[in-house]
């Protein structure tokens, strides 16, 4: 998948509105948020595959991750685990996870607490399309 074609599905009307509801942030904050987030979770994908240490358990993740159906966005986000969406935040993050948490939450004027839930809320998704 493209970058172009991941992030038009990350920014979907279907996945904003469903971001939303998880993370009880407007639609608004979400769409602000994941125009900052997105390119930092993709910069700690690629880490991760690159990783001497993280490459071979982030493909495992991926392959586990790309074979859940994101055809449904609304369906999809419906029964997303938040827990999950945070270790993997946590993973793609590393050790700067609060630092960058806090900087997106700066930049868009959302709370740090629906910018980590927004966040946590993406992560799954993200995973399977780039497992796809």
């Amino acid at each position: 998948m493209d970058f172009k074609k991941l992030a038009s599905t990350l920014l979907s009307s279907d996945s904003v509105s469903g971001l939303s509801n998880l993370s009880g942030a407007s639609s608004n904050d979400v769409k602000k948020v994941l125009t900052q987030a997105i390119p930092t979770l993709l910069n700690g994908a690629n880490n991760q595959a690159k990783g001497k240490d993280t490459s071979e358990s982030f493909v495992n993740a991926l392959s586990q991750h790309g074979k859940v159906d994101t055809k449904d966005l609304s369906q999809f986000l419906g029964k997303v685990d938040m827990k999950d969406g945070a270790k993997i935040i946590a993973h793609l993050l590393g050790s700067d996870k609060d630092d960058v948490v806090q900087n997106i939450a700066n930049e868009t004027g959302v709370s740090q607490k629906k910018t980590d839930s927004i966040l946590s809320a993406i992560a799954p998704l993200l995973m399977s399309l780039l497992g796809q």
